[in-house]
């Protein structure tokens, strides 16, 4: 499994992964349409997280071919993560958090990382395993999520609540 910039996935490839409907279910915050021109934008959008944030979502590869992407992205002034896969590669999926874990922690030095998961997800049993704990919730737009987090390894109680 290698990690790579969305930026030099062949549209057509992520244009596809985000119009299958086993995918969509997943996303609530995604739109009708993911054509060309969406795609583009979206791109670029995901990309420039890395220059304004110093992280940013990556492509995800399995044996050379394009899996999904995942990765980091900023809100509300937290490294949250994120993670969408193709179908085919859904058992892949504790792998991979495995692997941006250690880089959250290890290489970027971050003290915790948030995941956002809709209320309807109940299947949660995964994010536990990883270590993430319910962390209240958050609204986007018109959608309402449950924040999760995990904290870096070794981090204390106090160290947790800022003192």
């Amino acid at each position: 499994m290698t990690f790579g910039r969305l930026g030099e996935v062949p549209h057509a490839e992520l244009i596809a992964l985000h119009n299958d409907p086993r995918v969509l279910r997943h996303l609530p915050l995604a739109g009708n349409v993911f054509d060309e021109a969406v795609c583009r934008q979206w791109v670029a959008e995901k990309d420039g997280q890395w220059q304004e944030h110093g992280y940013g979502p990556w492509s995800i590869h399995v044996e050379g071919r394009f899996a999904g992407w995942g990765g980091f992205q900023c809100e509300q002034g937290e490294a949250d993560l994120g993670l969408v896969l193709a179908a085919e590669y859904w058992g892949i999926g504790r792998a991979v958090c495995c692997k941006m874990l250690r880089i959250a922690f290890d290489d970027m030095q971050l003290a915790s990382v948030t995941a956002l998961l809709p209320p309807g997800r109940v299947r949660v049993k995964g994010m536990q395993r990883l270590g993430f704990q319910r962390d209240g919730q958050l609204q986007i737009g018109a959608v309402l999520f449950h924040r999760y987090r995990c904290w870096a390894p070794g981090t204390t109680a106090s160290q947790r609540n800022g003192e």
